[in-house]
């Protein structure tokens, strides 16, 4: 049965269904960022001879809420400095389009941080305490990532943070979790999972460059400017790629994991699609392709990394 929000409240709106519009406000398209890494992490983890399904799904429904969590606050936070309107082009849109109050927005945000805490309390029991100290870190990075005096992603650190901890941070945590050390080859295969997160959120920076500008934010798209943004959203899937082949050559990894590039045209797409275009909604194509990119590339990793297990 379809639920209805009551007309007065839904603005312009008014036929959208309430899982709708609160499953675009979750930003699913981002989400991959959250469960790509947990996935990566737990595959290296079976490689090693370890394999805990209940922590791996507590860590990856706790990635997925922190996310989801991340995206409502910058939904809250863009609201509150008059950055989001009807007209503004994104995913979101759940206050100035279709009439959720800010309150509701940031008390679900918090809610999937306590849901997340309470799974990180769990996970915490069942390997080790000092998971809690960095799990505490992750939270803050979230909530400041847009809240707070200085958001990070109005910054130009904006890729690099993302990156690092959605990346690195996540699967060595998804790997310890199950195996009680960190080895080698799961923070060089952290590496290019943490460039593609960057890259999904520097295409929303692309994307929304000359608003951002207005707006007075510094982010890393604006400094470079357009043209030379482009150009290093490409060097950072250049550098992806090459990445795997260097393991591969090294040893470190299996001959299995070239079917990443599976995912190259994706990212083709994506650089192709930003060239020349200058309106966001133009572009939404380009950075949904971003997106995908890092979606299917994680997954390829995560499968080639199984098919060097069961082959």
């Amino acid at each position: 049965m379809e639920i209805k929000i009551p007309e007065q409240q839904l603005g312009i709106n008014k036929n959208k269904s309430m899982w709708k519009i609160w499953y675009r406000q979750l930003r699913p398209h981002t989400l991959t960022a959250a469960f790509v890494p947990v996935s990566i992490g737990s595959a290296l983890a079976l490689l090693d001879g370890h394999a805990n399904i209940l922590l791996f799904l507590a860590m990856l429904l706790s990635s997925i809420l922190i996310q989801a969590a991340t995206n409502l606050f910058n939904e809250y936070y863009d609201y509150k400095r008059g950055l989001d309107t009807e007209e503004s082009i994104g995913i979101g849109g759940g206050i100035v389009r279709d009439g959720i109050a800010p309150k509701t927005i940031l008390n679900v945000a918090l809610s999937f941080f306590a849901i997340a805490i309470l799974l990180g309390v769990y996970i915490c029991a069942s390997s080790s305490w000092w998971i809690a100290a960095i799990g505490i870190v992750c939270m803050f990075t979230a909530y400041f990532y847009t809240g707070g005096p200085y958001p990070i992603a109005y910054s130009p650190f904006g890729e690099i943070v993302s990156g690092f901890f959605m990346g690195v941070v996540i699967i060595l945590i998804s790997y310890f979790i199950q195996t009680d050390s960190i080895s080698l080859e799961s923070f060089l295969i952290s590496i290019p999972i943490s460039i593609l997160i960057g890259a999904i959120m520097l295409s929303n920076n692309i994307r929304d460059l000359d608003g951002d500008k207005e707006s007075g934010r510094r982010t890393l798209a604006i400094l470079l400017g357009r043209e030379n943004a482009i150009k290093l959203l490409a060097g950072m899937f250049t550098v992806s790629y090459a990445w795997i082949i260097i393991l591969m050559a090294m040893g470190i990894v299996s001959p299995w994991l070239l079917i990443v590039f599976g995912s190259l045209p994706k990212a083709m797409k994506a650089v192709q699609g930003f060239k020349g275009k200058t309106l966001p909604i133009q572009m939404m194509p380009a950075m949904k392709a971003t997106a995908q990119t890092n979606t299917i590339f994680g997954f390829l990793v995560a499968a080639g990394l199984l098919l060097s297990y069961w082959v």
